[in-house]
């Protein structure tokens, strides 16, 4: 990913970056020790004595007080921070925080829960940089866990489009295959290829599928079926099942 030109992921850190997180929550703390691991500098705001003292007691900065006050994020560093994430559960806040941080030229990352119609996350979603739903993250790792090793949810991008990753099985009937000859259904696409015990590359048309390699696909739900039946070698019974679970939406707790 690219933020003001600068690569961020993975190991591509051309330099450590500087974030303010609203929210001590689980969803800002974690996203605040993954930054953190990766050698950035994130400083919170929370104004939950109980969450301040949970972050501060694995050294983390936070600001006491309201994100969605100029000041408050004045003194969190909102002048020189790289990004702004927006991630407590008050889509208000989030919204009020995200303005001012795009007034001191941040990125702007906000929280919005699935509850809220269609017509008011696009009213948001056109005035900020990126809009995350943790009820649908917190659905697909629900999900990746309940479908088992050789399937792994990765993002639903739209209501009928997903991208998942697929390690090939001795049972797959494209085993041994080459990726150009895969004749993959016509709404379903190979983004990404890795060898087994390797990273993910772009796909090259010579590579040949073997046991324990991994296919990144863009699907609709319409076809994942399919898609499981040629890469996994499920069954057309067990294929649908599983395919009719990721269709499924979740909404499991996430704070």
């Amino acid at each position: 990913m690219v933020i003001g030109g600068k690569l961020i992921g993975g190991a591509s850190v051309l330099r450590a970056m500087r974030f303010v997180i609203i929210g001590a929550g689980r969803v800002g703390l974690r996203t605040a020790r993954v930054l953190r691991d990766e050698g950035h500098e994130v400083t919170l705001i929370e104004r939950d004595e109980g969450m301040i003292r949970r972050a501060r007691s694995q050294e983390f900065t936070v600001v006491d007080g309201d994100g969605s006050k100029e000041d408050v994020l004045e003194t969190a560093g909102i002048a020189d921070a790289d990004a702004l994430g927006a991630l407590t559960g008050d889509l208000n806040v989030n919204f009020t925080a995200c303005m001012i941080a795009n007034h001191h030229g941040c990125r702007t990352t906000m929280r919005i829960d699935e509850a809220y119609r269609e017509n008011i996350y696009r009213t948001y979603a056109d005035e900020v940089d990126e809009v995350i739903y943790p009820e649908r993250l917190g659905a697909i790792s629900a999900k990746n866990a309940l479908l088992g090793g050789t399937i792994r949810a990765i993002a639903d991008i739209a209501p009928h489009l997903q991208v998942v990753e697929h390690t090939i099985t001795d049972e797959a009937p494209t085993n041994g295959y080459t990726v150009n000859e895969l004749q993959l259904p016509a709404h379903a696409t190979v983004l990404a290829f890795g060898k087994s015990g390797q990273e993910l590359e772009l796909p090259g048309d010579d590579l040949s599928l073997e046991v324990g390699d991994r296919l990144v696909v863009l699907a609709d739900y319409d076809v994942l079926s399919t898609v499981r039946q040629l890469l996994i070698g499920e069954s057309e019974r067990e294929a649908s099942a599983n395919a009719g679970s990721d269709a499924t939406s979740s909404t499991g707790g996430v704070n």
